[in-house]
Formats: structure tokens, sequence, C-alpha cells
């Protein structure tokens, strides 16, 4: 942090801190370890989860992790399939609250007893998940596949396998349950595959992260083709609706990656950012695109971060982002293709709500590239606001391609520690996704970084990634770039993408000290 920010303090603060520090000091020094761990489990118990609790994150990273917990054995129905026939599941719920209940629906076929264990995913000494409890066995059923409805929806209909009420002492997280079959044909092995669900909690916390769940869903293909880009009529218009009400088939682009059957794009876009947030002990809580509706939640927190793949949100999201970055709360958009589809939320054929999805129409109010696509692939029954005076820099066409991340501001104070120079780069950050032509009036919005994407590894483009002022001291980042956490860390099982011929390298010690600097100026450390 520059010197002009940092914090005075003056003497007598300073010597009842010292003070502090040394009575805290004897006070552990004379408490065995095994009762700080007792201690510790107690707080876990007995803290609400409505309240502020900014050493959560690091309690809950402590704990043992799991050194199984990936998927070993998983089986599509057919070569260049997406489902997993033999298990696969979901979940009635996007996010649920502690003490709250959520369904878990499986179908194996053969019939088969199955079990279910339950992770939560975050950094836990590097292993990446902590084994929460585990259900079963279960004696499994082949549930059926939906008809095909209007629009081309695929809504199961499937009897719950269980009923799970979350414990209170488990914290916000992204939850992964994985299933695994007793036996298989052979007598020998076993099949698994994943369902994936978020815990939210109430609690003011320095950093909410939102997982791109929508988007998730919007390019799930299960069970053989059937997401928003593969209606007959074509793959960018509003033709096609999606149910939450069905499994994540494998992740259909970029990679084959057994990882993602089930967990949506989680493993693939998103878990290196929290893997990295938990390590590094940041007061990090989850919530679903779907609970960003108003934005009270967003409001208890410092800073809100949109990861990865964030293409697809409902008007509502849009309000509430508005809403927060106008009340102070800063926004990091550490993201790509971020708000560019109007997504609205219906209730599911049983009533339950925020269960199906379409693409409702383009953001960008009177831009050009969204009076393109309504020419191109309308008419749509919706239309959004400009997305580039949210997020400093907009949705362009192309928008997919790869490239470096290239500083144009090495002054700037999101820079610091990292030694890095104008014209400096960093290599394949930018890709498969990115934003571009920054309004020009929005008032002290700054250039960082820019440069040339390729689609396709020949036809140029270019992306901008920004920074503007708030109205509260509060700052509007936009990185520019789905694969942003792709150079933050490397989780157990984690693979780097590959688009465009063009790939991102993995951890790098710039982007690390980007998002430090960034989170810190955030949450005023």
């Amino acid at each position: 942090m520059n010197e002009e920010h940092s914090i005075e303090i003056n003497r007598r603060d300073l010597l009842k801190n010292a003070a502090a520090v040394t009575l805290a000091g004897a006070v552990a020094s004379a408490t065995p370890a095994t009762d700080v761990v007792a201690q510790e489990a107690a707080a876990d118990r007995q803290a609400p989860r409505t309240a502020s609790d900014p050493t959560l994150i690091r309690r809950e990273n402590k704990k043992q992790g799991s050194r199984d917990w990936q998927l070993t054995r998983v089986r599509l129905d057919k070569r260049g399939g997406l489902r997993c026939p033999p298990i696969e599941g979901y979940c009635s719920k996007q996010s649920v609250s502690a003490g709250e209940s959520i369904d878990i629906m499986v179908s194996t076929d053969p019939v088969q007893k199955f079990s279910i264990e339950i992770f939560r995913t975050g950094y836990y000494g590097g292993r990446g998940a902590r084994l929460m409890t585990k259900l079963g066995p279960f004696n499994g059923t082949a549930q059926p596949l939906p008809e095909v409805g209007e629009k081309r929806i695929r809504e199961c209909k499937w009897e719950p396998s269980t009923t799970l009420t979350i414990p209170d002492d488990w914290p916000s997280g992204v939850y992964l349950g994985r299933l695994t079959t007793e036996s298989d044909s052979s007598g020998f092995g076993y099949w698994q595959n994943y369902v994936v669900f978020i815990v939210r909690d109430d609690r003011p916390a320095d950093i909410l992260l939102q997982c791109s769940d929508n988007t998730w869903q919007s390019y799930n293909q299960w069970p053989d083709g059937y997401s928003v880009y593969t209606h007959p009529k074509g793959n960018q218009g509003p033709w096609a609706d999606v149910s939450f009400d069905r499994p994540y088939g494998k992740y259909s682009q970029i990679f084959e990656n057994p990882q993602t059957i089930g967990s949506g794009e989680w493993l693939c876009f998103e878990f290196p950012m929290a893997y990295w947030l938990e390590k590094h002990g940041y007061d990090v809580t989850y919530c679903s695109n779907s609970d960003m509706l108003t934005p009270e939640r967003g409001l208890r927190c410092k800073a809100f971060i949109s990861i990865g793949h964030d293409e697809y949100w409902d008007i509502r999201q849009y309000n509430s982002a508005v809403k927060m970055r106008d009340e102070g709360v800063n926004l990091l958009f550490l993201s790509g293709n971020s708000v560019c589809w109007v997504t609205p939320f219906r209730a599911s054929s049983s009533g339950d709500p925020n269960r199906i999805i379409f693409r409702g129409g383009p953001y960008g109010g009177g831009y050009k590239f969204a009076e393109a696509r309504e020419k191109d692939n309308g008419p749509f029954p919706h239309r959004g606001p400009d997305e580039g005076y949210l997020m400093g820099s907009r949705n362009v066409d192309p928008v997919n391609g790869g490239g470096d991340w290239v500083c144009t501001k090495p002054n700037h104070w999101i820079f610091e520690g990292t030694g890095m120079q104008k014209g400096e780069s960093i290599p394949g950050l930018i890709g498969w996704e990115y934003h571009g032509d920054p309004p020009k009036d929005i008032p002290g919005l700054e250039i960082v970084a820019e440069g040339t994407a390729l689609q396709g590894g020949v036809n140029p483009q270019q992306w901008t990634s920004t920074i503007y002022p708030g109205p509260k001291g509060n700052f509007v980042f936009n990185a520019s770039t789905i694969w942003w956490c792709q150079d933050l860390a490397s989780p157990p099982g984690h693979w780097l993408p590959w688009s465009h011929w063009s790939r991102p390298h993995g951890p790098d010690d710039r982007v690390q000290q980007i998002t430090h600097n960034l989170l810190r100026r955030a949450i005023g450390k």
C-alpha cells in the first residue's frame, strides 16, 4: 500500500496493542494445544452464521483435508458422450443455508447400491477438500430420462435418494457430493460422479465470491446435446430453456476433463480462486447467481468477486451489483464474457423457484454489438443496460480468442510489488473470452492492461482491463479474462485449459500480487 495510505498509530495505541499482544502470548503459552483445538471446534459449533466471524476460513482450513476426493473411475455412455448412466445425479437447490435441507436425486443404470461422500472444497493444507460426511449405502434405481419439453427443455422429476440437512457448523463454500457405486459389471471396480451445491450464509464478510452457475447450466448439454447453444434454429437465440433439475454432464468444450462430470464449471474455471483465497486466510463467503437477485447479501461484504465464465445474469443481479457499487462495495470482475445475456429465472414445473433459465436477450443497451445480436438472432423479449457502465469494459465481437495480458500502466497501485514494466506481458492469460471497448465517459476510468487476442489463432480483437472509482472510495476492476484464476493456483487435479491455440501457464507471482493488492485495498488492509 502507498505510504500516503498507511495507518498512523499513536504512541498510546502502540503501547496498548503491545500490552494486548504480550497478554495474549502469555495466555496462549499457558494453554495446551489440545485445548486450543477444542476451543476452536466449540467456536465453530456455536458461532451463528449471521454474525461476523473473520477467522472462520482460517480455522476451517486448519482441519484435516482429504487425500481422496477426486473422481477416479468415470464412464460415459459413448465415445464423445456427455453423461455417465452407471451413476449420475443432481440437487434440488443451487444453494442452501445451514439448518435447511437439500434433496439429492441419484440414478444408477444398471441398478446398484451406492454411497455419497460430501466434501467441502477449499485449501486444507494443499489437499483441496475436506470430507464432511458420508451417506449411505443406498439402494439405487434407474430413474427415467425426461421427455423433450417445450423449448427443448429436459427437466428431470426424479425421486430423492436422500435428504441432507446442512449442519450448523458447515461453513459457506462449494460442496461436492461424490457418488460411488459399490461395484461394476466386472465385480472388481466401481463408477463415480459428482453433484454440486453451494452452502451460503448471511454473515458479514470481507469477500463474497459469486459462483457462475447460471453459465454452468447454460452450457450443460445433459443428456445428449440439450443446452441454450444447441437449438436447431441456432446457438445465439432465445429459443431454448434449460433446467437445473438435471445432472451436469461432462463440460463440452475447451478440454476433455473427466473432473467436470457432475461439477459444472466449478473445478474448471473457479476453484483455483477459492483454493488461493482460503490458502491465504481471506475472509470469504460464497453464493450462487440466484442468491444475488437482491443486493442484501452483497451489501454485508466489502468486496464482490465475479469469477471465471460469468456470462448469464438475471437483470435483478445486474441491479444488485449497481446498488452494491453505489453503496461502496468494491466489485472485482476476475472474469470474462461477463454480464453478456439477460437470463430471467422462473420456477420449475413443480413450483420450485429459480430452476429454469433461458437466453432472454443481450446486455448492452444501444451499444452496437447488442444491436447486432438483436438483428442477427432476435427478436429477444429482453434488453439489458450497457454492461460497460457497470464493469468498465464490454462484451465485444468476437468475444473469444487467446493472448497475453499486457501491462500498460505499471505505476498504478495494482502493480505494486510486481516489478512489472510497461509492455510486459503475462503469457496466455487472456482467454478464452474477454472484454473490450470501455465507455469513454466513465469518470476516472483507467486502462491498466490491454492488447490483442487472436480468435482461432488468426483473427485479431482488442481487449482492455480497466479500473474506475466508485462513489464512496471503492473501485470496480475488470481483469478481462475467464482465465485470471488459472494463474493464481493449481489445486489437486486441476487441468490448465487450452483454446484458440493459446493457454495460460499456471501460477504466476505477478497475478498473485496484483490480486493481493486489489483485495487488500478493497477490504482495507
